[in-house]
């Protein structure tokens, strides 16, 4: 039996309406960030003196405001790269749309094992669970590995701090997707919140 694929044009189209999309969020993003540098502050910067009175030199209701409407920004910035994601995998990776998990995991096999996942990580947040044996990492796959080594992991998520990555990986025998966006401030070590290993069957 063929493999259906959905229609390419259609996808691309749909992903580039949400990197329009992300580009507009960054740019209102940027915008309020630059208040909060006009008045010299941060998000976590005191709005008060150590009286407990509103600071009189910084515009307190501007660096509310701005705060707020950063951090709804932060969370819609992470949807829409969340759904560019899997987008691009829709219109990249053709396995996605073969008809049994089966077929996924023959043709590729497990480079490397998650050890252990941090709470609140981006790992966490990809769904990324300890056990997990990842098969595709971004472009990566076993063929990209020198024995012993996951160097090229590293440098794929510098390259892509705050840009999601699709990853491929089999759990309990079965193929599963995520997107991982990796970043750094979030809480812990590292921009992913996970220890992997080299992993051979």
């Amino acid at each position: 039996m063929g493999l259906t694929l959905p229609n390419p044009d259609g996808q691309m189209e749909y992903a580039r309406s949400l990197m329009a999309q992300k580009d507009n969020i960054e740019a209102e993003l940027e915008s309020h960030v630059s208040i909060l540098k006009a008045n010299n502050v941060t998000m976590q910067t005191p709005l008060v003196d150590f009286e407990g009175f509103p600071r009189a030199d910084i515009d307190i209701f501007a660096v509310r405001s701005a705060r707020v409407r950063i951090i709804e920004l932060r969370n819609d910035l992470k949807a829409v790269m969340d759904s560019i994601g899997k987008a691009l995998e829709g219109i990249y990776d053709p396995a996605l749309f073969t008809h049994t998990d089966e077929a996924a995991s023959e043709t590729l096999k497990p480079f490397s094992k998650v050890e252990a996942v941090a709470p609140g990580s981006p790992a966490a947040e990809a769904s990324l669970q300890k056990g997990d044996l990842i098969v595709k990492f971004g472009r990566l796959d076993q063929s990209s590995f020198k024995a012993g080594s996951l160097q090229p992991v590293a440098e794929l998520v510098a390259e892509n701090e705050n840009r999601a990555i699709t990853i491929r990986i089999i759990r309990s025998d079965q193929t599963i997707f995520v997107t991982l966006t990796p970043r750094k401030n979030w809480g812990g070590r590292g921009m992913l919140g996970c220890h992997i290993v080299p992993y051979t069957s």
